[in-house]
């Protein structure tokens, strides 16, 4: 399987008419990967790697661009709540950029990797908890499908490679070539949304 056919949110073919079980399918994506690369050998788990990059990339510019904005507008709490899932993903795409500068054969790739997995499984977890269900109380089903889209909008759009420091749409500013990729991810989620 290639980079172009890392697994998407909506592949199951459920309807993607909640943000929040759209979200929860990701993270049961991710756990899947985890499980490709751990179990893979050679070009089998570089490939399973790459993908699981990929689709750590897609979630947290989705959550950066859709599912934050709304919680820190409609949740009480909301700023702190994000500024928590913000220092979670800085520290989890940290780990992954040392992953990332490495041969997926090295011997210090493994235990690396479970620390990635810890920590992106803590954040997963946060998030359902502190965000997820806030979402759904705090909104009807228009909205949670508009956001659904605007996901389904940011998965298409998403960089291929999440940049620690990129937090915010300020703090990508400075990645050059990464920063037009969010551009133009920020761009089709707003249209998905529709705020021109």
């Amino acid at each position: 399987m290639s980079e172009l056919e890392t697994p998407q949110a909506g592949d199951d073919q459920a309807p993607d008419i909640d943000v929040v079980a759209l979200l929860i399918r990701q993270h049961g994506a991710i756990r899947n990967l985890f499980d490709e690369v751990e179990q893979g050998q050679g070009e089998e788990r570089r490939d399973a790697f790459r993908r699981l990059v990929r689709l750590l990339a897609v979630h947290e510019t989705a959550e950066e661009e859709v599912v934050h904005p709304f919680v820190r507008r409609a949740v009480e709490g909301g700023e702190q709540v994000v500024k928590d899932r913000l220092a979670e993903e800085k520290s989890a795409k940290e780990t992954l950029a040392a992953l990332d500068d490495m041969d997926t054969d090295d011997p210090e790739f493994m235990p690396r990797l479970m620390q990635l997995r810890t920590e992106v499984q803590e954040h997963a977890r946060a998030e359902e908890r502190y965000e997820f269900s806030h979402i759904r109380r705090s909104t009807d089903v228009t909205n949670l499908a508009a956001m659904a889209k605007a996901v389904k909008a940011a998965e298409a759009m998403a960089p291929t490679r999440p940049h620690p420091g990129a937090e915010s749409a300020t703090a990508n500013v400075a990645l050059g070539p990464v920063a037009a990729l969010m551009d133009r991810t920020k761009d089709a989620v707003r249209k998905a949304i529709g705020k021109h």
